[in-house]
């Protein structure tokens, strides 16, 4: 199986930009009603992967709304932060890989590495890791916590995730629409874990939202069971990888995610109402804990014990 490194040295990219051609499109290719501009990453013009004001989002940009958020009966959770308050992550991030530089051919190496993997353990995982959302991040974390946890027994938790995933995608979204950057199935049949489609291909790609997403929930879980803040951390990482594995990512894409995810926490801890819905959630999970539940299922865990072992290229 292909091995993935996430941070590449002078010395590794040498040799990355004399392994001979690669078989991903250049970032530059366009699919329909796209274009680029000049020799920067490739950019989508707006359409069904462009996000209109007061959009939340959806897997073509940021992490969506799921339909846990929305329950009937009940109001739509509101985001944490004010405006004023929202970190400027076009600032925080910098630009993706230029055309023809030596991260971008990196990034075109970790995407046709990463082909070779479909019907692996691994990839199985990327495909169950296309789930996202409060609901979602529990069977993540199963693993981990030892146990699967009933949304019904951690409602603090889950409006703690909930209100958190809005101040995400608001992150994750000026940088998508900034840069329109074309994901890495573009432009040619290679595998990936999800149905192509096009709203899918012209959406934006940097940074990926689902490993802010994880990033910022794993920050979050660590806080709250700080005793398995390791392996917490851990699966958090291998989740936003798996968008590397699935094809629909560039690795630069999910390195940015990370920055991203860690710079939305950090402007959540300074919010009283987020500190106080953390500190209730706290007690929820230890309280779920504690009663203990239904064992996750080994299989699944061992795969994620084997994805956490192996770095990607």
């Amino acid at each position: 199986m292909p091995r993935l490194i996430p941070t590449l040295a002078r010395s590794t990219l040498a040799l990355l930009l004399a392994a001979g051609p690669v078989l991903a499109a250049p970032q530059g290719s366009a699919p329909q009603g796209a274009t680029t501009q000049g020799a920067g990453p490739a950019r989508a013009t707006p359409g069904q992967g462009d996000l209109g004001p007061g959009s939340m989002g959806s897997e073509r940009s940021a992490p969506s709304v799921g339909a846990e958020s929305l329950k009937p009966g009940q109001p739509a959770p509101k985001p944490y932060l004010a405006d004023a308050l929202m970190p400027d992550t076009v600032a925080i991030l910098p630009a993706p890989p230029a055309s023809h530089s030596a991260a971008e051919n990196a990034d075109k190496v970790a995407f046709n590495a990463t082909r070779a993997i479909k019907g692996s353990p691994r990839w199985d995982l990327a495909t169950a890791d296309v789930a996202e959302g409060a609901s979602a991040i529990l069977d993540n974390f199963a693993c981990v916590l030892g146990t699967r946890l009933d949304q019904a027994r951690v409602p603090a938790l889950i409006t703690l995730l909930e209100r958190s995933r809005l101040d995400i995608a608001r992150a994750t979204r000026g940088p998508k629409v900034h840069y329109r950057r074309l994901r890495p199935f573009v432009g040619n049949e290679a595998p990936i874990c999800v149905q192509r489609s096009q709203a899918l291909a012209d959406s934006f790609s940097y940074p990926s939202g689902h490993a802010t997403q994880g990033w910022a929930y794993a920050l979050i879980m660590a806080s709250l069971v700080p005793e398995k803040a390791t392996a917490i951390l851990t699966r958090g990482r291998a989740y936003g990888e798996s968008r590397v594995i699935c094809g629909v990512h560039w690795l630069s894409d999910i390195e940015a995610g990370r920055t991203n995810g860690a710079a939305i926490v950090a402007a959540l801890q300074g919010d009283a109402g987020f500190r106080a819905d953390l500190d209730r959630a706290r007690q929820d999970l230890a309280k779920a804990l504690a009663a203990g539940g239904t064992a996750p299922d080994q299989t699944i865990c061992a795969r994620e014990q084997a994805a956490a072992k192996e770095p990607l290229l």
